[in-house]
């Protein structure tokens, strides 16, 4: 672990809790799922990016039927804890977990049935460059699924969006949906939809700082320390304000690569 690293064994730990073991974002498994609506990963070859502690890869190695999933993350602990998941699961076989460097993905063209992304995309700026990056490294009629956190224009962001990013201190990059449907395009991409999950994640976030602020309160900092929850209720609180009024809203993004 470096003192760059985003997501230390601490926020790992946090946000397996709150979101499920292997979880780095919100929706579970379900919400997998619904990224994947349409996408049809048994017998594929996969690519996670920013495959974080490795719940997504396993889940579609093991229960959606895929091939083989590679999972990539510029960090090492999340990449460690991926890999101790997938051998838990089963599945190390048909897993594979690579520490990259920030920038293009490190693999031939067409080398993918299906480019995949749980909230991970947020930490690259360049949209463009990562759609065109995804498309080339995709197979004929391949497929991109992911979603991101997104900011609802293009305009500069609110003072209170402006403080929300400065508490998650996490390097987010959002674009807008106007900007990712273009870099799609651009890209190559046919058949692009976007599917804003704002009103979804809206009323879950609400009940995220509800469990934070709870009854639940005393033991969370009994096992993270009071300093580091006290620091998730203001950014949840934050980040509820953004949400409330649209200006943060989460969404599906998918498109394929034509024949």
């Amino acid at each position: 672990m470096t003192d760059d690293d985003l997501y230390d064994n601490q926020t790992i730990s946090f946000l397996e809790e709150l979101w499920g073991e292997g979880f780095l974002s919100p929706g579970g498994p379900d919400e997998v799922r619904r990224v994947l609506h349409g996408v049809d990963v048994s017998g594929k070859r996969a690519l996670d990016i920013g495959c974080g502690s490795g719940a997504c890869v396993v889940l579609m190695a093991h229960d959606l039927g895929a091939e083989h999933v590679t999972g990539i993350d510029v960090e090492e602990p999340v990449c460690a804890a991926a890999r101790r998941r997938a051998e838990l699961g089963g599945v190390s076989s048909r897993v594979t977990i690579e520490k990259v460097e920030p920038g293009p993905f490190p693999f031939p063209d067409e080398s993918f049935d299906v480019v995949f992304s749980k909230d991970s995309i947020i930490h690259i700026p360049d949209k463009a460059a990562m759609a065109k990056d995804a498309f080339r490294i995709l197979k004929p009629g391949g497929m991109f699924a992911a979603s991101d956190w997104l900011i609802g224009h293009d305009d500069d962001p609110s003072p209170e969006m402006v403080e929300y990013i400065k508490s998650e201190d996490l390097d987010f990059a959002m674009a807008s949906p106007a900007t990712y449907e273009k870099a799609m395009r651009e890209a190559g991409f046919e058949d692009v939809e976007l599917v804003n999950r704002n009103p979804w994640y809206a009323e879950v976030a609400a009940e995220e700082l509800a469990w934070l602020t709870g009854d639940e309160r005393p033991g969370l900092e009994e096992r993270h320390g009071k300093e580091f929850i006290g620091h998730q209720v203001e950014t949840w609180t934050k980040m509820l304000r953004v949400l409330q009024k649209g200006e943060h809203c989460p969404h599906h993004i998918r498109g394929r690569k034509p024949e």
